[in-house]
This record gives structure tokens, sequence and C-alpha cells, in this order.
């Protein structure tokens, strides 16, 4: 495995890969490496001729800078990770190589930033859509992947590359989300949790899903249902929990026999963030 810290390092590298018409993926991560991105690195193993991984922790994506400050840093495992997974280069750039000087693009993400982290973390998706648009023109890939636990990021990072870097010319790929064997969903942020709120942490995924079983579900009752059965735990405090039109992310207003709906919840464990979604349909 190739290590690159610079633009040009990376260049170098897969220059022979492109000169051969060869498929390149791409696998961006903040690093902190998990089952789950391992799942995305292995899709992209099977689909192309060379995957690339980046770890960059951007700053730009962070609202809250103690939360930057405490994500994990975990290098040296991670490294090991990818070697072991098979990837053919880690790209691991500076801050100044990835923001050479300040960013001060502004996109209009059509609303797809207005609800649910939108309202929680101001800034949040503007940040991510300019580091992705950075790495994504470093790289150059033909098939970039991410999971759908960051379902709405996901969306808009689908809508971002359609709408303002079509020349890029990559194919957004969705993983499934990966849960741990209670079904808490696969996080960086778990590695912050302490024992109780660990365990605790599985009745989030336990509500979501239960919504499934309720016969004769109103809109109402469902969110009631699951935002108290995740609050019964002295451990979780549900900041939202909304169920969205999968397509434009809109909180809906009635379930309707036949749609299909996304839900997504954001849980606070102590002070660690924790997101899950699932799709639900009536």
């Amino acid at each position: 495995m190739t290590i690159c810290k610079t633009k040009n390092e990376l260049f170098d590298f897969l220059k022979t890969y492109r000169n051969s018409g060869k498929l390149i993926g791409f696998v961006p991560t903040m690093g902190a490496l998990h089952q789950g991105h391992i799942s995305l690195i292995e899709k992209s193993i099977n689909d192309n001729d060379c995957t690339v991984v980046s770890i960059f922790v951007n700053p730009e994506q962070f609202n809250n800078k103690s939360d930057f400050d405490k994500y994990p840093n975990m290098l040296e495992a991670d490294i090991e990770k990818l070697k072991k997974n098979g990837c053919d280069a880690v790209f691991m750039p500076s801050m100044k190589e990835v923001y050479p000087e300040k960013d001060n693009r502004v996109f209009d993400l059509y609303n797809l930033d207005k609800y649910m982290e939108g309202v929680f973390r101001p800034g949040h998706f503007e940040g991510v859509v300019k580091v992705v648009s950075i790495l994504l023109e470093i790289v150059l890939p033909n098939n970039t992947y991410f999971g759908e636990k960051d379902f709405q990021q996901l969306s808009i990072i689908k809508f971002a590359v359609k709408k303002y870097f079509p020349n890029l010319k990559t194919n957004i790929t969705a993983c499934p989300i990966l849960r741990e064997p209670d079904g808490l969903a696969m996080s960086s942020r778990n590695l912050r949790l302490n024992t109780e709120q660990r365990k605790a942490g599985a009745e989030i995924y336990k509500a979501m899903n239960a919504v499934k079983k309720i016969e004769c579900k109103t809109l109402k009752r469902l969110k009631s249902f699951v935002i108290n059965k995740i609050n019964e735990s002295d451990y979780l405090n549900v900041e939202y929990f909304e169920v969205v039109n999968p397509e434009t992310l809109q909180p809906i207003s009635e379930l309707k026999k036949g749609e299909k709906y996304r839900a997504c919840v954001a849980v606070f464990a102590g002070e660690v963030r924790l997101i899950d979604n699932i799709e639900i349909y009536d």
C-alpha cells in the first residue's frame, strides 16, 4: 500500500492507472476506521482496479470545536487496517494541502440542508460539500463510496456532485449501514461511549425498528413511541426524530399507504451524538 501526503504524490501514483484506462475507486474518511468503513473499501475493491482511501478530519464540517478536538485519532491502527484489507493507496493530506487558502464558496443545497442535521448543525453540510469536492478534484475517481448511516449527507453529496461538479464524472455509490450485533450503527463516535452508554446505544435501533411492528400507525403515535422508548434510558436523550421524504428530506405530515419513508434520529449519549436511520413504509 502506498501512503501519499500530497496531491502530487497521489497524482504520480494514480498516473499509471489513468493512462491505462483502469477504474479508480475512492472512499473518503476521517479515520478511526471500523467495519463499516471496511465494507465500503471492500465494495470499492470489488468494483475497481485501484482503491484510494483518504484520512482527513475536516474542521469545516464541525460546528462544535470541542467535537472536532475530541474526534478519535487512530492513525497507526487505521493504516494497518487498510493494508490488511487490500487498499492500494491512502491519502493523508495536511490542512494546508486541502485548504491552501480560505474556502469562501457558498452552495445552495435546495433546502436539503434545512431539516434535521441542518437545523442542529448549521454550516455542517456546506463544510462537507467543500471538502468532498476538493478531495474528488484531487483523486478524480470513477466511483466514490459513502455509507447510508449519514443519510442526509449522502443525499446532499449526490445532489451537489450532480448540480455543481458534473465535470468530475464520478458515480456516488451508497452502501448499507453496518451494525454491531446488538443493532447499534457502527460509528467512529462509538469509541467515545462509556460502558453504560454503549449498552444503552442498542436501544436506538431497537426502538426505531419496532415501528415496523406497530399496527394502525399514525405519524404522531410513531414519533411518540420512538422518542419515549429511547428516552426511557437514563443514558440517552433524543435530539430529534423525523420521518421524511427520502428524496426531498422534508419531514412528512402524515403517513400514506404504499409510500416509503426514511426515519432519522439523533441521540445524545452523554456528550456523544449518535445518528441512525431506517427505511419504513406504511
